[in-house]
């Protein structure tokens, strides 16, 4: 028995010693690479990159997804756009070296898009286009529905912004918001398991396409294998059947250009209800459907997304001209 309860312990100090190491690498290979700024009690990570004397395009803030961070939505977009406008990248509370801050809605869209709009002004950013991929769509929604003016537009990237059938998500998920059991799965077991899937579930988030090479190398997608920001995303993707089936009412009051890119092939998010919901709620807004593509399209399809963020700013322009 003494032995049993001997090698029983041994297991927990292993695992939890190799959930501790791993987050550290994590950390040390993908360190901090921008600036930080205290909005409320949120010390946000961001990066902010200026615009040319030329610029052609008004700023725009990008919001990852989840177990993304800013390094994954600056990607292959950074290099295609930098200089042509003020480019704003930021990891969401609680993720990648965003701290979570004590508010009791961090987890929801509507707390997140109201440390988006204080960071804008902190920074002295007046109107932004916000380009939102899967769940940070639906913090870019709810920042358009709650501080509608500093929207300038929004380019949605496969969002997810409606309740969608049965509003299940994956079963580790709701494992980790478990009382005590939950602490211990995301302490001991998640790191070093997530380690083992990444590479599936990366294809599964590019499916029926191939990765990007440069991908698991450049999108730091591994700093969600921290247990904090393991516990933190979990919050947010069980919070968020309820979080969109309270705002998305509220669609109809988005008056700011809108284009919504998403591919047929996606098996991450239903196109059918999030992206065909958003052009049916908001009206004037610009469905572009890409054939054969997956959950990832600033990645597999720069150019597409790109065009888009050019229509939305270019459009934004003419409105503001008029008013």
């Amino acid at each position: 028995m003494k032995l049993l309860l001997l090698l029983f312990v041994g297991a927990i100090l292993a695992l939890y010693g190799a959930s501790q190491y791993l987050a550290r690498q994590v950390a040390s290979q993908y360190p901090p690479k921008g600036r930080f700024a205290d909005v409320g009690d949120v010390r946000l990570h961001y990066t902010d990159y200026a615009a040319d004397g030329d610029a052609d395009l008004l700023p725009l803030v990008f919001i990852h997804g989840a177990s993304g961070n800013l390094r994954e939505q600056e990607g292959i977009i950074l290099d295609q756009l930098k200089g042509r406008g003020r480019l704003i990248f930021l990891d969401r509370p609680g993720h990648g070296y965003s701290s979570r801050g004590s508010a009791n809605d961090m987890h929801l869209p509507a707390g997140q898009a109201r440390i988006v709009s204080g960071l804008l002004s902190a920074i002295g950013v007046e109107k932004a286009i916000l380009v939102g991929h899967s769940l940070g769509g639906a913090v870019a929604a709810a920042f358009a529905v709650n501080h509608p003016d500093q929207l300038a537009g929004i380019v949605f990237l496969t969002p997810a912004t409606h309740p969608w059938p049965g509003g299940k998500v994956t079963w580790y998920y709701h494992l980790t918001r478990m009382p005590v059991i939950g602490w211990l799965f995301s302490e001991l077991l998640a790191v070093p398991g997530g380690h083992l899937r990444y590479h599936d579930g990366v294809a599964e988030v590019f499916a029926p396409q191939d990765t990007p090479a440069a991908y698991e190398r450049n999108s730091a997608t591994r700093l969600v294998l921290r247990p904090h920001v393991f516990r933190y995303n979990a919050m947010d993707v069980t919070s968020l059947y309820d979080a969109v089936s309270a705002l998305s009412p509220s669609y109809g009051k988005i008056d700011a250009p809108v284009s919504i890119v998403t591919g047929d092939s996606d098996e991450i998010v239903l196109a059918e209800v999030h992206s065909v919901g958003l052009e049916r709620d908001i009206d004037g807004a610009k469905l572009v459907w890409l054939p054969g593509e997956g959950h990832s399209p600033a990645w597999t399809n720069p150019q597409a997304v790109i065009g888009e963020i050019e229509r939305v700013s270019t459009e934004a322009k003419a409105r503001s001209g008029r008013r």
